[in-house]
């Protein structure tokens, strides 16, 4: 996966297992976290992200357990997940900081 094909949810998956491994309702509850509740993932859309960026080997499996009769799986960034968050970042933090360049150069009045 390139940076330029990265939608937000797939950011904000990797940018909730930055920190270290997590379950999936850890990822879903981080998402929701990270975006202030503006992108709320439901378990079958995760889950799917987290088998693509297993295949591409952003992510990988980071062990299991079972809790109160439930497998529950844990997932983690690899180190080319890592680089490809922190290029996605980069890329995004410049994009603002051009727009909020922009913006500061506007006339009085907001009209061009």
């Amino acid at each position: 996966m390139t940076v330029s094909e990265m939608r937000e949810p797939t950011f904000l998956i990797l940018a909730a297992l930055a920190d270290g491994p997590k379950h999936g309702y850890g990822v879903i509850a981080e998402v929701a976290q990270l975006s202030g509740d503006r992108v709320r993932l439901r378990p079958g859309t995760l889950y799917a992200a987290l088998d693509r960026l297993c295949a591409g080997a952003l992510v990988r499996p980071a062990g299991e357990e079972v809790v109160d009769g439930r497998l529950r799986r844990y997932y983690e960034l690899t180190d080319s997940g890592a680089t490809s968050l922190a290029t996605e970042a980069a890329r995004l933090r410049s994009n603002a900081e051009q727009a909020l360049r922009r913006l500061r150069l506007r006339p009085a009045g907001g009209a061009a």
